[in-house]
This record gives C-alpha cells, structure tokens and sequence, in this order.
C-alpha cells in the first residue's frame, strides 16, 4: 500500500490528476433524456460513446502518463466530483455544461460547474466535439451504455445569440464606463441588429435557424468591434523567422503592421543556432549559423525594415534550451563539442552523455550551474545586443526541465559541476540525498539560484545598454519553482526583469483571468505584466481573443503577445485590425479619472499605466 501511495503522489505531480477523484456522477439534468419542446426544430443530432468519467491513472492507464488522465483520441467526461478543473493539456477541446446545456467552448483545463460537466476531447473525439458541439447544444449522458447524445436545435441557437448578445452589451457598458471619449456606435449598432434578428428567429420558428445565424453573426461583429484601440498597450507576436529572402520579411512585417501588431519577439537563437552569423558561436567551435539563413543576415533586415514600420524587435532566446536534434547528429552541436554542459538526471548522472527529456518532446537541456555555460550564453546576448541593438531581450527556458523530486527519471541537476559545486558548500552529494531529507531544500534552493543568478546578470546588461529585458516564466509560482526550478518572483521583488511574458495555454477567458490573478499576486507592481495568448494556435474562434483581449483589459496588464506568427492567420488580422489593434481616425481613447467616475455608474476602473520607455 506504501509503494501504491508513492506511485500515486508522483503521477499527481506529473499529470496533475487526482488519483481519488472519484468514478460516481451526482449531477441529474445532464443524465435525463432530452425531449424537443413543441416547435422545436431538430438541426443536428450526433452520439458517441464516453471512454473514461472522472478518469484516474488507475481507471485510465492510456491515459496516465497525460494532464487530466485523458488519452489519445478519447472522449472523457469530468463532473464536479473530478474537481474543480479538468487539468488537461493544450491538445484538445473541450465543451462546458451547466445543466444539461452548453454553456461555453474551451480549450484546455476547464472549469467544471458545479451543476454540470465537461466534455473534453482528444483526436478524433476532439473533432467529433467540433463537429456536433457548440454554445446552446444540449447534451443527455446514458449511464447505462456510457454514450452522449447531442441535440443542437432551434432553441440552442437561439440560447447561443442571446449569450453573445448580452456578452457584447456588457462589454459596451464596461467600456462605456471607463472611457469617457468611447465611441459605442458601432457594437451598438450591431446589437441592435442581433436584437431584431433575434426577435424574429423567436417568431418564425420555421426561420429560426436563418435568424439566429444572422443574429449570431451580428453578436459577433458587435464583439469584434468593441474594444477600444488604447495607444499605451503592447502588441506583440511571437515570431519563429522562416522567410530567406529581404523581399519575404518585409512581406511578413507589413503582414503584422495590417494586424495593428508593434512588437515582434524574433526567435533568434533557438534548438543551438543563431539566425544570424555568430561570432561567438564560431569562437566556441558551434555552428555559427542556422544552416537555413547561410548567405544572409535575417536579424539585420528584420530589425531595420521592422524599425521603418515603427515595429520593435525583441529576441526570442532559448537560454537553457538547445533542441531535440542528438547531439551526435552534428560535430558542432553545442553538445558535441561540449557534452560536459548537458543537463542530467539523476538516472542517468553517471552517463557520459546529456539526458534528454521525454516530457518536454525529448529535448536536451544545457546546465545552469555550469559557470561555462553562463559565460557562453552571457557573451552570445552580448554580440547580440552590441552588434545589433534590438529593443529587447526575451529569455525563453530560464528554467531546468520538467522536475520531480521524488523521480529519479525526471529529477534534473545531477551534472559532475553541479554536484561538486554543491558538495563544496554543504559536504553532501546530492545524489546521495532523498527528497524528505532537510537538506534537499538546499539542493533546490541551489538549482533555483543558478537560474536567478543567470537573470541576474542580464538584467544589468540590458539596463547598462538601455534594453528592455522580460521573461517567459510559468503562472503558478509555486509550480515554477517545484517543477521548473524557476523563482521568478525573486526575480521580480529584486527587478532583476522590466518584465513577464507568461504564455496562458488556454483559450478560455475565466481560466486566462485565474491565471492572470496568480502571477498579479505574487510579481512586484514595478515588473511588467505581458499576457501571451495562444488562442491562434490552439484554433480558437476570433471571437474567443476577443474575450481574452478584453479580460487583460480589464486586470490592467501592460499588453498582450500572441502564439504564434504562424498560426495568425487571415481570421485573426482581420479581427485585430477590426478596432482593438488599430486606432480610428476619430476615435480618442481618455481613460475617466476618480473625480469624473462619481457621476457614473459603479465600476472599477483600471489604473493609468506608466508610459515606458520602449512604448
């Protein structure tokens, strides 16, 4: 029973799925049959059944290994007695229900009403839930044959144009209230046109799909085109550089400046290469450019055409990170000429060789401890910033890999340096520590101020070259810190950082708020907050980054930054350029003061944002 608790401990912290969630269902509207009401039209009906409810490492094993112990291809359901969410990853989709109806679309994570449930999807069952799922579906469960009926109808239609509906009208008066010069015409205009359609779906029933469409299409456009452009908000994308030619650049970066996007986050050095040619890579023996880019400088041009456009460029750096190519694939890989720098676990800290890690795509990590390896990396943002003078630096795997303490598989740290270095210090090689013993703290406090340390470091060279420096670090602080080995919020509390650029895995706005409140708690005010959002490469509808736009809105961070370039597609620029990233000529954006508030309605009004340096 001993072993069977420890076995269940450390899947938790892998997957984060309660072991003892229980397999009972307690919620009844979502499990009694659903019957038409009179006039309702049938306009979808799909049934399929249910692989795993409440799954369980023990219940699920082919789902054991992932977030939410919900395998590949399945079709899970999570009710309340699972939890309070679902805990599953970003390869999915998932459908939230309060009583028996649709309430919301999601990504990842979900949620669970307490009167409901979640239906959540990988594969083909994520593609059964797009196909026959949406807001206003009404969903019967089968306890006896585990199979879900869906019945998307007139009235879900109906259902799904009044939430948009009411969703659009309280983001109008949101703004409304917060912005004295807010020009509500037009979402006005387009709620008044939902209204009606809306009204006449309700009368005609034979025409209630025609007419709900048409509402819902009007909701939509009310939501593209309620939010404000604010001048003081940063826009960015991340951006992984594919274009070889000038001529292809500047086509991507018009692409951008149409989005209304005016700070690009260049990957520049990512699995071991630089896009440019480098000098240091070419002093360490490394390869000193991404073979893609031989016979051009992209960074160059990026930079210089992006300045043209008033676009800032900052670098995407993947500090500890140096790929999943073997390192034998290559003489000048960083760790074939240095294999010494390669991060261990502690499995395998006898090896000769760098452990890959399977949880994160089996890449190989570099060494914090290792002072060579902070030397290295140190002087390759030096030439970077000295040679080209970018706007920022963003420090992407400022962390060690995927940790577990109680993993000798997925423990990370266990290098020759690191142990030698930590045995100098406190008499005792890690390796022969447990994880319940007093000093195993020290061993984590020792990995976490390696990487603090290393941040350190930048952070004064950027502020002594006048670069914005920010970091992408994981929203739980204390998950960052247990699995990661990542304390940003030293990092913050000493303003070793200008700022953070979390990246939310979700495309769901309450789960982006709950996120977002996390890392406001714990980061000083002093450190800037830039949300990253991956609604565009999780497939969202535009109507969803609109929802998450507004909701950093209306937490006050400094801006949002979009994952990815290559998933921002023609949908998405439209959106943006729509209202919320581009100004209009007539449009002011005056934020009401304390004084100018009394006379309005009750509401929170955000702070006035400090104006940077780099806006």
């Amino acid at each position: 029973m001993k072993l069977k608790n420890i076995l269940a401990t450390l899947l938790i912290l892998l997957t984060g799925v309660n072991v003892s969630a229980s397999e009972t269902i307690s919620q009844p509207a979502l499990y009694s049959p659903y019957t038409l009401k009179k006039g309702e039209i049938l306009i979808n009906q799909s049934k399929r059944p249910v692989d795993k409810i409440n799954p369980t490492i023990y219940s699920n094993t082919s789902g054991s290994v992932f977030p939410g112990a919900r395998g590949a291809n399945q079709l899970v359901l999570y009710t309340s007695d699972y939890g309070d969410r679902t805990n599953t990853n970003e390869f999915g989709t998932e459908a939230i229900i309060e009583g028996n109806v649709v309430t919301e679309l999601s990504g990842a994570d979900s949620f669970i009403p307490k009167n409901g449930a979640v239906i959540s999807g990988h594969g083909v069952a994520k593609s059964w839930i797009t196909a026959n799922i949406s807001v206003g579906t009404r969903v019967y469960y089968d306890k006896t044959t585990k199979v879900i009926t869906t019945f998307t109808t007139s009235e879900s239609l109906l259902f799904e144009a009044g939430r948009k509906i009411d969703e659009a009208r309280n983001m109008v008066n949101y703004y409304k209230n917060t912005n004295q010069n807010y020009d509500w015409k037009e979402p006005n205009d387009y709620i008044k046109d939902a209204d009606n359609y809306l009204k006449k779906a309700a009368k005609n029933p034979e025409e209630a799909e025609k007419y709900s469409h048409l509402a819902i299409k009007a909701a939509n456009s009310a939501l593209k085109s309620v939010i404000p452009y604010k001048n003081t908000e940063f826009k960015g994308v991340w951006l992984r550089p594919t274009e070889t030619t000038e001529e292809a650049i500047v086509q991507a970066i018009q692409k951008l400046k149409k989005a209304g996007i005016d700070n690009i986050i260049l990957e520049t050095y990512f699995h071991g290469r630089t896009i440019f040619p480098s000098k240091t890579m070419e002093k360490y023996g490394f390869i000193a450019q991404n073979e893609k880019f031989n016979g051009i400088d992209p960074l160059k041009i990026w930079i210089r055409e992006a300045h043209k456009n008033n676009i800032k460029i900052h670098i995407w750096f993947e500090t500890f990170y140096v790929g999943n190519q073997a390192p034998n694939s290559n003489p000048r890989n960083i760790l074939a000429v240095q294999p010494g720098w390669g991060n261990k676990t502690r499995q395998f800290y006898e090896s000769g060789n760098a452990t890959p890690s399977p949880s994160e795509h089996n890449g190989y990590f570099l060494d914090p401890a290792n002072p060579e390896v902070q030397q290295f990396l140190y002087a390759l943002i030096t030439e970077i910033i000295t040679t080209y003078k970018p706007d920022g630096i963003n420090l992407d795997y400022i962390r060690y890999p995927q940790s577990v303490s109680t993993s000798a598989i997925s423990s990370w740290g266990f290098t020759e340096y690191a142990r030698t270095d930590f045995y100098k210090k406190y008499g005792i090689d890690p390796i022969d520590l447990n994880s319940t013993d007093t000093l195993w703290e020290y061993w984590n406090i020792y990995r976490r101020t390696q990487v603090t340390n290393f941040v350190e470091k930048i952070g004064k060279l950027g502020k002594a070259n006048n670069v914005y420096i920010s970091a992408a670090i994981f929203p739980d602080i204390k998950k960052a810190r247990a699995y990661k080995q990542q304390d940003w919020q030293t990092w913050s509390a000493n303003n070793y950082v200008n700022g953070f650029t979390p990246l939310f895995l979700t495309c769901n706005a309450k789960t982006l708020n709950s996120m977002i409140l996390s890392i406001l708690a714990h980061k000083a005010p002093t450190t800037d907050l830039y949300a990253g959002l991956f609604v565009t490469f999780m497939g969202g509808s535009e109507e969803d980054l609109i929802r998450e736009i507004h909701e950093t809105r209306k937490l006050d961070v400094g801006g949002v930054i979009l994952f990815d370039f290559a998933h921002l597609d023609n949908r998405y620029i439209h959106t943006l350029g729509t209202r919320v990233f581009k100004p209009k000529t007539t449009q002011k954006s005056t934020v009401i003061t304390p004084a100018q508030k009394s006379a309005q309605p009750t509401l929170a009004v955000p702070k006035k944002k400090k104006k940077g340096w780099f806006k």
